[in-house]
Order: C-alpha cells, then structure tokens, then sequence
C-alpha cells in the first residue's frame, strides 16, 4: 500500500516533507519518496501525517471513583474493562500505551492477548502492579504490591518482571487522590529505591515513579530512578538536575486542569477540591521543567482515548502542555519521539522513517505550528493496519 499526497511531519527536525508517498509494507514504513510505486493506493489529500500517538502513563483498568476498586475482582472482569479503554486509546490515534500500575496486572493480559492476536489495541508496554510502601500512596485497595525495606522491594520488583512486566513502578510520595494525604515527604527510603533500581538493571530495565515533591525527586536520582510523574511541586534547582541528569518527567497536567471532567467521572468532592487547590502550584512547578529543559513525555493518569472537551484525553493533555509554555514541536515530540526513547523503542516507533513500524495517524492541519491540529485526527494506522478512516474529501 501507498499513502499518497502526504505532508509527513518529522517530529525531531521540527520539519514538514511536503508531497511525498509513504510505501506501508510487511506492517512498516518503505519508501517515502515522491511518486508511489505499483499496488494499493490511498490519498491522504495534503493531509500531515504523523507518528502514531504514544501516552506513557496509563490505567486502563481504573474505576471512578477510586474507592470503588475492589482488588477480589474477577480477572476477567478487569481485562475487559481494560480492554474497552484500549480500544478507545487506539481509535483516538494512541498506539502505543505505558501502563504504570494495572489491577490483576490486567496490562501484562492484555499485552499476551494482542501478541497473540486476539485483541485490537494499542502496542502494550505494561507495569503490572505498581509497589508501595505499607500506608504509601499505593496500599489502599488498587492491587498493588504493598512492601518494605530493600530486599521486600527487590524481591517484589523482579516478582514483577518475572512475571512480564517491561518496567517497574514504584510510588516515592502521596498524591491527591487520597483523603487527608500529603506529598511533601518521601514514602521510600534511598535504600528500597536503590534495590528497586537494581533489580531493574539486572533484567536491562527501568524504574518509574509517582513523585509529587523536590525532596523525593532529589532521593530518587540519587538512587537512579529516570522516569518521574506528575512532580505537582518542583522547585528551580530540582528542575534544573533532572534536566542535566537526561531524565524523563510525565507532568500529567489534567489531572489538576480537568475538574468539570471528573465531576462528569464521578469523582469524589475532595479529590475535586484537591485537584483544585494544587493546580496553580503544579502548573507553576511544570512552568520550571519546561524553563530548565527536562524532556517531557505526554501521559494522562486516566485512560488516554476518554473523550475531553471535543478531543482525546492524550490530545488534551498535549494542548496543556503547550499551555504550560512548551514548545508546540516539543509537546509533539513527547507524544512520539521522545516518548519512544523512554520506552527504549526509539528503533521501532516515534518517527515516520523508513523502517519502522507503520504507526501513523493524519491531521488536516500543522501539529508543528500548534498541537491543537491533533484533536482532529481522521486516519489511524497500526502496524500498516488502517484502524480508522473517517477523511472526507479535502
């Protein structure tokens, strides 16, 4: 197959390739040359095409509100719960999927179903049960591994991996979702992040964590943990370590920008009011990030393709980012390029290049001069799978 008369954006250059054909063969990208060569041909009509999206902070198995998990539920219940959010995900331009803490590690079955090809969804890079200390911000009824002290946590990470995990997920300090919890001290010690960090590197992995503070963030790095969510309050000298350590930051801003739609989620008052109360310091502390230069990657906390404001939670998400003073190639790059690096799967998604996997989305405008051109996405390509085609002549 080829797409033709195409605008391919390329998302590290911050450069657009006007009128090119794109050959799709074997489920990846060919030639992208200016004629098309013999076979199926499909007009993009000088539409931008774009890598397919990738969001890596995801719960697919989330029930709203959060008090209404129920860690004794059916397996089967959760993985079909998952599996619907996924669909979503996919059919909104998400192809590629992080999840950082599923229950019944519904991620890891998910993952096992579509290799198997028994289940249209988005490339699953899973977590399985995320670990937190007794009391932390994880022990609460979500199913995660609730562990102390280093050798608990080692062993409960490699449990883990053991089991099919692609990355481990720890929580370091509170959140808001939790009546009366705070963030401003560290849930782990140096030490349990220290043998969490090893047990990853023995099987050539990572550590991601929930981290809400300065304080915490600072420990982390020391231990060696790369990947950082949502950091609700991060002063100018944290900001500016993490940026010369080539770490990665999640800052999930909906989940503080987003009230009129948790309501409609159900949530709970106070974690509405929470959410409230720590916008303005988490806007301000990602204001930091972005001005010290760590590199961003776009991540949700809930499903990435629920619908928000006309647009996709992931698409949402992008816009705040930009809102927060990233550049618009740069909020693009942290749903694709840089996305891909920190999933270790640079080789294979994240740009549109020959060679890689066809996962390719079509927007009408250009996503480089503003990255609202990505909440009207009307093409979705998988794998050289046309998943959805909704283009009307142009």
């Amino acid at each position: 197959m080829w797409l033709t008369d195409a605008r391919v954006v390329d998302v590290v250059r911050g450069q657009i390739r006007d009128g090119v054909s794109v050959e799709i063969s074997g489920g990846r990208i060919g030639a992208i040359q200016k004629q098309p060569g013999a076979g199926e041909r499909r007009s993009l009509g000088g539409r931008y095409l774009v890598p397919g999206l990738i969001s890596v902070h995801t719960h697919l198995s989330v029930v709203y509100p959060f008090s209404a998990h129920d860690e004794n539920e059916n397996p089967g219940l959760t993985v079909l719960r998952a599996y619907q959010r996924a669909q979503d995900a996919l059919h909104a331009g998400v192809t590629t999927i992080r999840c950082v803490h599923e229950l019944n590690r519904a991620d890891l079955l998910l993952a096992e179903a579509a290799r198997a090809g028994w289940a249209d969804v988005p490339r699953i890079v899973g977590a399985g049960r995320a670990l937190s200390t007794t009391d932390g911000h994880g022990d609460g009824g979500i199913g995660c591994a609730i562990v102390d002290g280093p050798e608990a946590f080692r062993e409960a990470a490699l449990a883990e991996l053991d089991a099919g995990s692609s990355h481990i997920k720890v929580f370091i300090t509170g959140g808001i979702a939790k009546l009366g919890e705070t963030f401003d001290h560290p849930e782990m010690s140096l030490e349990e992040m220290r043998a969490t960090v090893d047990a990853a590197s023995e099987r050539d992995t990572y550590v991601v964590a929930h981290a809400a503070s300065s304080l915490a963030i600072n420990r982390a790095l020391d231990a060696g943990i790369r990947s950082f969510e949502h950091a609700y309050d991060l002063d100018e000298d944290t900001a500016r370590r993490m940026a010369a350590d080539g770490v990665f930051l999640t800052p999930t801003l909906c989940v503080t920008r987003s009230q009129e739609w948790m309501k409609w989620k159900g949530f709970e008052d106070f974690q509405i009011e929470t959410s409230l109360q720590v916008g303005p310091m988490h806007l301000a502390s990602i204001r930091r990030a972005v001005a010290a230069g760590v590199t961003m990657v776009n991540g949700t906390d809930y499903p990435p393709g629920d619908p928000i404001g006309g647009t996709s939670v992931a698409v949402h998400e992008m816009n705040l980012m930009e809102g927060a003073g990233l550049h618009p190639k740069l909020a693009l790059a942290g749903a694709t390029s840089n996305a891909a690096r920190l999933l270790g799967l640079e080789s294979e998604i994240g740009t549109v290049e020959q060679g890689k996997m066809a996962d390719l989305v079509a927007v009408d405008k250009n996503p480089l001069a503003d990255v609202s051109a990505m909440r009207d996405i009307s093409f979705v390509m998988q794998s050289g799978r046309v998943v959805r085609d909704d283009r009307s002549a142009p």
